[in-house]
């Protein structure tokens, strides 16, 4: 399994928007009866799921996430105040990101490799001062219905 790489500059829009098409038109050829994602479909998720957090751009982020899907990160309890780690819906997600940006003003994301499953990506990338892997599962539409984040 190959691992994708990314060579985007964080601020470069023409990469930024040539990027995000190429990620539309996959996202529009994934079939509904296609049972697993392709490393094609994955690397080009990964790719722009990097540059849309490195543009620190929420609106973008959430772009590829149905309206009601979850996230888990150990962050959430820390910068959220919600215990358990765990976020359900867009507006709910959003203030949080937007919280974590204000807190993180340099977060910038590196990407280290994407691997597949059959309705999921696992994205690893580098962070501020950790590593981290995000479990991304997608539904037959191609957006993020979960998402479990993990640091170390």
């Amino acid at each position: 399994m190959a691992p994708c790489r990314s060579k985007l500059a964080p601020a470069r829009s023409s990469s930024v928007l040539a990027l995000s098409a190429c990620f539309r038109r996959l996202r529009r050829r994934r079939p509904e009866d296609d049972a697993v994602i392709t490393q094609e479909f994955a690397d080009a998720f990964a790719r722009e799921w990097i540059a849309a957090w490195n543009a620190h751009d929420v609106e973008r982020v959430l772009s590829h996430y149905a309206d009601d899907f979850e996230l888990t990160s150990p962050f959430i309890a820390r910068i959220a105040g919600v215990r358990d780690g765990r976020l359900i819906g867009k507006a709910s997600v959003r203030a949080y990101w937007i919280e974590a940006l204000r807190r993180m003003p340099d977060l910038m994301f590196r990407l280290r490799g994407c691997r597949i499953g059959v309705d999921s990506i696992v994205i690893e990338y580098e962070g501020v001062g950790h590593l981290a892997a995000e479990t991304l599962v997608f539904d037959r539409s191609g957006v993020v219905v979960r998402a479990y984040a993990n640091y170390g």
